[in-house]
């Protein structure tokens, strides 16, 4: 394809070039769990016959966040999708590619443990979650309050290795890739700061190893316990829809839209509802977000129409939370209105 280039003006005079018109429509791509969101959002905006139908892609948040700092040109994406917010380091190489972004928070999501309605509801601790599935434990051999042993790959086969009150059935979790932001939230909730920074003897261990936050324990068993099972959070639905004895890890919005066949775990005695992720009770939950490119705003046509749309669905009575979003306070929202329309840069200050 052949484009024509046209230059706009930035501050301190610098040029940047854009291919002319290469796309007249908007384009976003990253998390599986903002997808369900951001494709009603595109749905309602391609009700207008002034732009075309946004195309909303998956591939993780990691993807959505690294997409939209590859650089500018409507070659790349408009908008990067993240069920975790971006990273220092991630934003570095948005500054190496001369790529300026905007954070919208649009709202809020639980992280949900489900099986199959045919089997028992699993009741457990997040501290017994986190040693289910975090890839080493200090060695078990030894009493809880011994410094003797080392980190073991993890042992536990069954559920009832933890906790006799558990299922005698095998840890079988079926869940997202690295790339994506479910992922990295729940290793971090769960595994991280509910497992090696509440045990006393993993806190002690991860200490001796230099690691005395515990981020090393966000690795996930890779011996069959935890199965990867890509970024399209449907495959792990059917999964449990055909395996009474596995469980997934996935948004609450999947299981909302699912609850005639699946059921969430129940996490230190809180079932993740609707009304509990909302108040906090739930403690499984994390902000969902996109990035929008600046240099992309007066080039690609329905840029800022799309972001007013959100404005419109976003409340506690739209269409959002009946897909199963949970709404931010009118405050939140108010703010993030702004923010569409003000445009301020993101920056490292803003992420520590």
């Amino acid at each position: 394809m052949r484009f024509t280039k046209f230059f706009i003006p930035v501050v301190g005079a610098v040029l940047l070039s854009l291919p002319a018109q290469a796309r007249d429509y908007v384009s976003l791509a990253g998390s599986s769990t903002v997808l369900p969101f951001a494709t009603i959002i595109a749905e309602a905006m391609g009700k207008n016959p002034s732009f075309k139908t946004p195309v909303v892609e998956s591939g993780g948040s990691s993807v959505g966040k690294k997409g939209v700092c590859e650089g500018i040109g409507t070659e790349f994406i408009d908008f990067g999708n993240a069920s975790s917010r971006m990273k220092v380091k991630e934003l570095a190489f948005c500054d190496q590619n001369g790529v300026d972004l905007t954070e919208i928070k649009v709202g809020y999501d639980g992280i949900v443990v489900a099986n199959s309605k045919s089997s028992p509801v699993l009741n457990i601790s997040r501290h017994d979650l986190g040693m289910a599935l975090t890839a080493e434990v200090p060695d078990p051999k030894y009493p809880d309050n011994s410094n003797l042993g080392t980190w073991i790959p993890n042992p536990y086969k069954k559920w009832s290795d933890i906790n006799a009150s558990y299922p005698d059935i095998e840890i079988r979790v079926y869940g997202p890739p690295t790339t994506s932001g479910t992922r990295a939230s729940f290793a971090e909730m769960i595994n991280q700061k509910s497992y090696c920074a509440k045990n006393a003897r993993a806190k002690a261990f991860s200490a001796k190893r230099d690691d005395a936050k515990g981020k090393k324990c966000r690795a996930m068993r890779t011996d069959g316990a935890y199965v990867e099972a890509g970024e399209q959070d449907n495959l792990i639905v059917q999964k449990l829809q055909e395996d009474a004895n596995a469980f997934g890890i996935f948004g609450f919005s999947y299981l909302d839209q699912n609850s005639d066949t699946l059921q969430g775990a129940v996490l230190d005695g809180v079932a993740p509802t609707f009304d509990a992720i909302g108040s906090g009770d739930y403690k499984a939950s994390r902000a969902l977000y996109f990035y929008a490119k600046h240099a992309h705003m007066d080039v690609v046509p329905g840029m800022k129409e799309y972001m007013a749309e959100w404005t419109k669905h976003w409340g506690n009575d739209g269409v959002l939370s009946d897909a199963g979003m949970i709404p931010m306070s009118d405050e939140e929202r108010k703010s993030y209105k702004a923010a569409m329309k003000e445009l301020p840069k993101l920056t490292a200050d803003m992420l520590k």
